[in-house]
């Protein structure tokens, strides 16, 4: 279960919204290289903008990883859509971090066991 530290700016965050968004963003450890999922944290930041005619609920999430940190950012008109959007931008950019820095061994395995089977 990835570490996720919750922030709410203009407004409250209550239970339900909390469970939601650990039960999200905490199951994306298994795109996590390995390696990294010791020291690997999000910090999910909520606001809530309001204008003259409507209102805009922002989704904003951090992941600390090494060497980098990922930053993904969503706007929508619901809270639990705005999670929902986030967490699958945040599920495609931790695929090319995890495709540029996971362990090369693993790939020349599988290369060397294709080179057998089409001998």
């Amino acid at each position: 279960m990835l570490q996720t530290e919750i922030t709410g700016v203009h407004g409250k965050i209550d239970d339900k919204l909390r469970k939601y968004i650990v039960k999200k963003i905490g199951g994306l450890d298994k795109y996590v290289p390995r390696l990294a999922r010791s020291t690997a944290h999000a910090v999910v930041t909520l606001k809530e903008v309001k204008s003259k005619d409507k209102k805009d609920c922002v989704c904003e999430i951090v992941l600390h990883v090494p060497i980098e940190n990922i930053a993904v950012k969503e706007s929508t008109v619901n809270m639990y859509a705005a999670v929902d959007i986030a967490e699958e931008k945040l599920k495609h950019a931790l695929r090319k971090y995890k495709d540029v820095h996971d362990v090369p061994r693993l790939h020349r395995r599988i290369i060397n066991r294709l080179r057998r089977y089409s001998n």
